[in-house]
């Protein structure tokens, strides 16, 4: 056992000892590689300078000449339209990536060739969703048990409920509002969703008109009570205003009929088109992906080019000479 002691301690020694040989190979290379880099930039300077003016009048040449615009549209779906809205929007989009010229001419667009893509994304607006249905809170509830909530207020099967989103379309070239309205007018075209249209103006109307008759009926039996009630003395009117609960029910009634008028009254509005356009905002510029990006982006693209071509061109004549240096022997 004593002579292994000393024995485990030499291969220690020996361990270490390559350990530090090895970190100070590193050391030695990072420094050679340093060195040949800053020998490589001094070398090169002159042309690195240049591609880098190059890169740059070239990304300016194209960001000022070839820039794509986006058009943004807030839409409101009508009738429970959510559905037939997107399924709409994805056929548009699946043909202008088939290129199907005749399809787009065929729904009023002048120059398809103008029109990149298409696409619809919901305006997420929790606190109206939540509002306009108390059971949406629940079903909220109920889906993020499962999961992140930020995900499920954004995901598909949620999104489409909420009441506002915005198409997005993307364009080679400046436009005006004639040139998005065939999109418009061919969402607003649709059999079924026009009878929809009709029977909801319909019974939206006639609900109006029976409100507002039973508002007629409460107001004639309101200014009856105060014909009568002037005839009476002001302590009487004190304790028979207190007393009437039937005529408070009355005035609140009242007052939650004009409330449901107001609401039926904006519904009826914006019931004149199945898709509502709310607002449109034309020829934004797209700095999406490398849009407006490609003076910064060129000269670098260029400088690695090169850098890789030289160091191609030096792997290449390496192999070269130790391949001549193999046939000859």
């Amino acid at each position: 056992m004593s002579t292994n002691v000393p024995q485990n301690q030499e291969n220690q020694e020996i361990d270490l000892f390559q350990v530090f040989t090895k970190i100070g190979s590193f050391f030695q290379w990072l420094n050679t590689l340093v060195f040949k880099s800053i020998q490589f930039l001094l070398k090169n300077v002159v042309l690195l300078i240049v591609l880098v003016i190059l890169g740059f009048g070239v990304g300016l040449y194209l960001d000022t000449n070839y820039k794509s615009y986006k058009q943004q549209l807030i839409v409101e779906p009508n009738f429970e339209s959510t559905d037939y809205l997107y399924s709409k929007i994805g056929l548009i989009e699946s043909k202008i990536e088939e290129n199907d010229v005749a399809f787009l001419k065929g729904i009023g667009i002048k120059n398809p060739s103008v029109i990149m893509g298409i696409k619809i994304e919901p305006i997420v607006d929790i606190y109206k969703f939540i509002n306009s249905n108390t059971q949406n809170i629940e079903l909220l509830q109920l889906m993020a048990q499962n999961g992140d909530l930020k995900t499920v207020v954004e995901e598909t099967a949620t999104s489409k409920n909420y009441a506002y989103h915005t198409l997005i379309i993307d364009t080679k070239t400046k436009v005006d509002q004639q040139d998005i309205q065939p999109i418009l007018n061919y969402l607003n075209t649709s059999n079924y969703y026009s009878s929809y249209q009709k029977i909801y103006k319909r019974n939206t109307a006639q609900k109006i008109k029976v409100k507002e008759e039973v508002i007629v009926q409460i107001d004639a039996v309101i200014n009856q009570f105060t014909t009568v009630d002037n005839k009476t003395s002001k302590n009487d009117k004190l304790v028979y205003y207190n007393e009437n609960t039937q005529l408070n029910n009355m005035i609140r009634t009242k007052d939650s009929l004009v409330n449901v008028l107001g609401y039926l009254n904006l519904a009826l509005l914006d019931s004149d088109k199945i898709i509502n356009d709310k607002s449109l905002i034309l020829n934004k510029i797209n700095n999406k992906s490398i849009n407006g990006k490609l003076k910064l982006l060129l000269p670098i693209f260029f400088i690695f080019l090169f850098i890789f071509m030289r160091f191609f061109i030096s792997f290449y004549r390496k192999e070269s000479l130790k391949a001549k240096e193999v046939s000859v022997i």
